[in-house]
């Protein structure tokens, strides 16, 4: 089918052409799809079988051509490189979105390479439940869902999955590679799953991401955000779980967005806003190495320049104290949420150029000198547990923490940073000790309390820092080679 549709293909002179004709091919699927949608729902007839084998409710598919005479040329940087001849293609979701992603990557290609770039329809449809919004006259009690996935294209979660991220298919072997990790019917899952468990449009989510794992992380968070508002800075809106959305000129921005339905959500997310998505987003994950999973699997596809773990960790030396900060250079995973995907023996490296900048950011907000910093700041491994009460089974465990040296342990960080690892997206952590649990000092309420307010609003400072730092150099420490393999899409 595809060589018969290709005839419907368009060659694109520019990156920002091929992102317009993407656009408007994926409109008019779209729009095919509501009318067909509410023809049905009015009493009207599903769409034909000759309809739907046009392809009149197909994504869009960006197709790169490169054949040289010979074999692509070695270049150094991580991603916007080609590691063999041939044509890469993807199927694209929400173009307009991802436009700014698209040019970037199609632009380092074009500067590199000589490349054809085309556009059209591809031979996968659109699951009508992603094309809901936007359609508000849909009278969707009018039918059964088992009667909607019978007559119109639904989101068939068996032919979605991982298995390019996860290293099980071998590009080289491909006719048409992908050009990216992720088609877009796995998008368009992710991007759904994000609107539900964060309570905030998908669309808001900003390149630079703070994860914690606790509320009151939140409040700090919001209140240095608001107050940003009104400073000259890039900042110009914050948008807020519960779908609150505040800017300079809204009245009493704070008590709105307090007053906003945050509890219905499992991983409320905060938003502070800038142009090109170069602000900076918080979600607060809870407790367990499984909401840190399902969340990072979800913000992998927006494809961001970083993802950080600012939470709480018990302290395992004698040395610490409450309010210390642990930098993980290496992590125990006895989360097991992702074994089935990463292997237990793959290594999780650290992100040189983000452990610099976690250093950096704690420096410059503590103001504590050298020797005050190294004193406050260890750097070593921390143990990632799925189990809360790991303690009450410390006899059987402390072989093992004794041998890998660990200093922390907490129920999410290896996970945020072994899928950042798998998902090709740069991680890092840093984490504030909040009890020591081996040597008596236990996270009680009133010892906690006080804790919190010391260290809450410093430890969100230097996470803040840390990615304003990352934003000072564009970027350009975040190209880090130790994400990619041998045999990766072109695109970060």
């Amino acid at each position: 089918m595809r060589a018969a549709m290709k005839k419907d293909y368009k060659v694109a002179k520019t990156p920002a052409e091929a992102v317009e004709q993407l656009e408007a091919l994926y409109q008019t699927s779209v729009e095919r799809l509501q009318t067909a949608l509410k023809t049905f729902l009015d009493g009207g007839p599903p769409p034909s079988e000759a309809t739907r084998k046009s392809g009149a409710f197909v994504y869009p598919e960006l197709r790169v051509t490169y054949e040289p005479d010979g074999p692509p040329p070695p270049i150094s940087r991580a991603f916007g490189k080609f590691t063999d001849t041939g044509l890469y293609a993807s199927t694209i979701t929400h173009p307009e979105l991802f436009a700014d992603y698209l040019i970037e990557q199609l632009t380092l290609l074009a500067d590199q390479y000589e490349i054809t770039i085309e556009t059209g329809p591809s031979e996968t449809e659109i699951p009508f439940s992603y094309v809901l919004d936007g359609a508000d006259d849909l009278d969707m009690d009018a039918a059964s869902p088992a009667e909607l996935v019978r007559h119109f294209p639904y989101a068939d979660l068996s032919k979605v999955n991982d298995d390019l991220p996860n290293g099980l298919k071998v590009m080289q072997q491909a006719a048409v590679k992908p050009l990216s990790l992720f088609e877009a019917p796995r998008v368009d899952y992710s991007l759904q799953r994000l609107r539900h468990y964060t309570g905030t449009p998908y669309e808001d989510t900003q390149q630079f991401i703070l994860f914690t794992n606790y509320h009151r992380y939140v409040d700090a968070f919001t209140a240095w955000a608001i107050r940003q508002l009104k400073e000259d800075n890039h900042y110009e809106a914050f948008s807020a779980a519960g779908n609150v959305r505040v800017d300079a000129d809204t009245p009493n921005a704070h008590a709105v967005v307090e007053g906003a339905p945050w509890r219905r959500f499992q991983m409320p997310a905060y938003h502070l806003i800038a142009p090109g998505g170069r602000g900076i987003t918080l979600v607060n994950i809870g407790v367990g190495p499984s909401n840190a999973k399902t969340i990072t699997d979800h913000l992998a596809v927006l494809r961001p320049q970083c993802w950080l773990m600012i939470g709480h960790c018990g302290g395992l030396r004698h040395s610490q104290r409450l309010g210390d900060y642990v930098l993980a250079h290496a992590y125990l995973r006895y989360d097991a949420v992702l074994d089935e995907d990463l292997p237990l023996e793959v290594p999780i490296p650290p992100i040189a150029e983000i452990q610099i900048a976690l250093e950096q950011g704690v420096a410059s907000v503590s103001g504590d000198n050298r020797e005050a910093l190294k004193a406050r700041l260890r750097t070593g491994t921390v143990a990632t547990y799925a189990d809360r009460n790991w303690e009450l089974r410390y006899a059987a465990q402390a072989r093992r923490i004794n041998q890998s040296r660990a200093i922390a342990v907490d129920m999410e960080s290896a996970t945020i940073a072994a899928n950042g690892l798998r998902l090709r997206v740069p991680y890092g952590t840093l984490l504030c000790v909040s009890d020591k649990p081996l040597h008596g000092e236990l996270k009680l309420p009133g010892a906690a309390n006080l804790f919190y307010q010391r260290s809450v609003s410093e430890h969100l400072a230097a996470g803040i820092e840390t990615i304003e730092i990352l934003k000072r150099d564009e970027g350009e420490a975040l190209h880090s080679r130790k994400l990619r393999s041998f045999d990766e899409p072109p695109f970060r």
